[in-house]
């Protein structure tokens, strides 16, 4: 048994997806969820220079927060960093890239499988490797989407331009006759409304958020490392950003939970 708070980061607002699947499968336990706002977005930056993020938010979680577990919930820092992470500190380390690649190969029925994120987690070929891993008789499609979460971070989810973005973006999934379509971004499920209209019905979105959340469970539980208490845990959000801003987006994303944000600062 241990009562430590379970760490949740990412560069800002999508590993919210994530901390959601945490809180309703897991709802005894603590969570501490860091977003990294004033660095924010990681997509773009360079692959060392995201590592380096991870790791300094990692320290930070087990150092300031003594948590028990560590969740990088954010593709591009999964796809960076997953593994140093894990060589560096004593606690377990998940990912959402593996989570994300099982369930997608699980669900598709004419093996053609596509994956969209972040221009540095696609250019890492990290997805592609984990399918490799899986050795599973699909054809992958990958990606990138720049601009996906900046509208996300706005709170532009529906709107037109949005719309049109995806259209063109997406065109090459459609062209590939993809039915099975991984959001390789913990932001992209805010825009599975956008993203299924464009694609169409028959191609089912597999989000990472809950297959994660499922795997830190089962670490739990064969570590032994699932809280003792039976009661609701508490949830706590620190901000390197605007608090302001991240405690009013995050609460429309996430739900009530989200009603107090503390702020960090890396100066």
């Amino acid at each position: 048994m241990d009562d430590r708070p379970i760490g949740v980061f990412d560069s800002g607002f999508g590993g919210l997806t994530v901390a959601r699947a945490l809180m309703d499968l897991l709802p005894e336990e603590d969570l501490v969820y860091f977003g990294d706002t004033g660095r924010y977005p990681y997509g773009p930056r360079d692959l060392d220079e995201v590592r380096e993020f991870a790791r300094q938010i990692t320290a930070m979680l087990v150092g300031s927060h003594d948590v028990k577990m560590v969740v990088a919930a954010c593709n591009t820092a999964s796809a960076a960093a997953l593994d140093l992470l894990r060589f560096e500190f004593d606690v377990p380390v998940v990912g959402v890239i593996d989570p994300g690649v099982r369930a997608a190969v699980a669900v598709t029925t004419n093996g053609r499988v596509g994956v969209i994120g972040t221009v540095g987690t696609i250019a890492s070929g990290a997805y592609q490797r984990a399918v490799l891993v899986q050795r599973a008789p699909v054809t992958l499609t990958c990606a990138a989407c720049p601009g996906f979460v900046e509208f996300v971070e706005r709170g532009e989810t529906d709107t037109e331009q949005v719309h049109v973005l995806a259209e063109r973006l997406l065109a090459p999934l459609h062209a590939a006759r993809v039915d099975t379509l991984l959001l390789g971004c913990t932001h992209y499920p805010f825009l599975a409304r956008t993203i299924g209209e464009v694609l169409g019905r028959d191609v089912v979105l597999v989000s990472s958020a809950d297959e994660t959340a499922f795997e830190v469970r089962a670490i739990l539980g064969e570590t032994g490392l699932v809280r003792r208490s039976a009661a609701k845990g508490y949830r706590r959000f620190v901000s390197s950003g605007d608090v302001a801003l991240f405690r009013r987006l995050g609460a429309r994303l996430l739900g009530p939970e989200l009603d107090q944000v503390e702020a960090w600062s890396w100066g």
